[in-house]
């Protein structure tokens, strides 16, 4: 990683941080999810795919990984108990079923498919599920312990059946199977340095990894629905630069590059070799302010030296000095959705009755002069070093400063600000959610006490206790009710500052057909191939 880089960014006006790489005539249109499932072309064997990444992931251990790219890598070499099918429903992929729940939510029982082979020959059974699950759960570096909290025993029943025990009822349990917590790896390959060559189950394997440039993955003979699978090797390049990234679509170097910057979009869909899809939605991004992460995101909250950290008053402020609808239109050309919640809007468990403030600059004024503390007052702000990332930066900058805030951006490698936000060292910090399925997925371990990701330190009862209610919980109605009051409360101490939910738009040479893009912004490759 390059060392951190501290700059006072030069302020835009705002009619001008819009231009860019889209192209002048209009807003892009916004494609379809739709698109790629929809494409049923043949395709031929053999080849490789070029895939450009817009950053490099973090190590490839999902016990530990915490970044989207790498969900995208994982995506291709480990599968996971369940999945999610184009309509976003949970479904099998290891596993043979749905689980089975007790009458009172506390047995979890897991069937599994049979004839299955990790990458490096290993016969995936129960014994090898456990080993993995209880390394999700236990193992004091995983990032997967807040997913799986609820279970206090993995049990094997034969062969090829494997019973969870719960401490409490927790109807999210198989969306958090369905993601880094359900992949399988390889138990001979399991040690703490597990990400330098990952095995898992998949129809591509790992071969080498390049830090900052490449991973290559290769199709997998072990794999157990391996006539499926058309392409020879998979190659994702970390292209950061989001012109450079659309660039290199443009002239072949890659065939397919993940999350278009919305003013690459109508570039890239002018090109008549190129199509866009786009996925995603569930996530959100937005600004984490440090409230109380004295000493690491997972140990007992702090006080924090900042006059944002310090009042309440000032917080709301800051926010109310932001216009989400006007971020959305200069930043990423109106192709997200402005919000204040980190649950989509079209979300069964997102409460109508929650609406989000709009831009109050002489309410904010006002706050900043109540709170008696002398003005410019000053804001670090880290961002990941990435254009787009640095745009947000400028215009939040622009827009606080207005009611008194003096702005400096820190901007820093996407990795090394998941760390300041993991260790507490930052003031405030530009990052996202990819999102989950279940709304818990988008809530606990990012707003309880300790999460891991909590990265502002946030700890309160009228927010970790709804939370818990609503994962035991199997009514939508009485989840929405309880998550509408933690969300209330979260609104109200505003550690975490939500301006959108962001779409993820894929390009793609239109000679690439069997692509599935979903809800979560994961491109699958299992059947995708050059169009024969």
């Amino acid at each position: 990683m390059r060392p951190r880089q501290a700059a006072m960014l030069a302020v835009l006006p705002l009619a001008l941080a819009a231009c860019g790489g889209g192209g002048s005539g209009g807003a892009p249109a916004a494609p379809s999810v739709a698109d790629a499932s929809a494409d049923h072309r043949a395709v031929k064997g053999g080849g490789t795919l070029n895939i450009a990444l817009n950053a490099d992931p973090d190590v490839l251990d999902p016990s530990v990984s915490t970044t989207l790219v790498g969900r995208e890598v994982f995506t291709s070499m480990c599968e996971k108990l369940y999945d999610i099918d184009a309509q976003a429903a949970l479904v099998p992929q290891l596993a043979a079923a749905l689980p089975e729940v007790s009458a009172d939510g506390k047995e979890v029982t897991i069937k599994l498919r049979e004839g299955v082979r990790f990458n490096d020959g290993t016969t995936l059974d129960a014994e090898a599920v456990k080993k993995s699950l209880d390394r999700h759960r236990t193992w004091e570096k995983s990032a997967r312990q807040a997913d799986l909290a609820a279970v206090s025993k993995v049990s094997v029943d034969g062969p090829s059946t494997v019973k969870l025990t719960l401490e409490r009822a927790f109807t999210p349990l198989t969306a958090q199977l369905a993601d880094r917590a359900g992949m399988v790896m390889s138990p001979k390959a399991i040690n703490d340095d597990f990400g330098a060559n990952p095995v898992c189950v998949g129809p591509f394997k790992f071969v080498s990894r390049t830090s900052g440039s490449q991973i290559v993955l290769e199709k997998s003979a072990d794999y157990y629905d391996a006539a499926k699978v058309k392409l020879d090797k998979l190659v994702y390049k970390i292209i950061v630069d989001p012109n450079v990234r659309a660039a290199n679509l443009k002239s072949g170097d890659v065939q397919v590059a993940d999350q278009l910057a919305t003013t690459t979009v109508k570039g890239v869909q002018a090109d008549p070799n190129l199509t866009v899809v786009s996925g995603g939605g569930l996530g959100y991004y937005g600004i984490t302010i440090n409230t109380g992460n004295a000493s690491g995101s997972t140990e007992k909250p702090g006080p924090v030296n900042t006059a944002l950290a310090k009042s309440p008053q000032l917080r709301e402020a800051f926010e109310l000095a932001l216009d989400r609808d006007q971020i959305n239109k200069t930043v990423y050309n109106g192709l997200y959705e402005a919000d204040c919640f980190p649950l989509p809007a079209d979300s069964p468990y997102r409460s109508p009755a929650l609406q989000c403030p709009k831009r109050d600059l002489a309410r904010a004024k006002q706050l900043v002069q109540e709170s008696k503390v002398p003005t410019p007052i000053p804001v670090t702000v880290t961002s990941p070093n990435d254009a787009t990332n640095q745009r947000l930066a400028q215009v939040v900058q622009q827009m606080t400063k207005e009611a008194g805030f003096e702005v400096t951006v820190q901007t820093a490698e996407f990795v090394s600000t998941l760390e300041q936000g993991k260790s507490g060292k930052f003031d405030v910090v530009l990052n996202g959610w990819s999102g989950r399925v279940d709304p818990d997925g988008n809530l606990t371990n990012l707003i309880t006490s300790r999460g891991s990701n909590n990265y502002s330190g946030m700890s309160d009862p009228g927010i970790d206790d709804p939370i818990k209610e609503a994962a035991a919980a199997s009514d939508p109605a009485e989840r929405a009710e309880l998550y509408a009051k933690a969300l209330r409360r979260a609104a109200e101490l505003r550690g975490v500052l939500y301006l959108y939910h962001n779409k993820y738009y894929l390009g793609m040479s239109k000679n690439v057909a069997g692509v599935q893009y979903f809800k979560d912004g994961l491109p699958r490759f299992v059947s995708a191939g050059f169009a024969a």
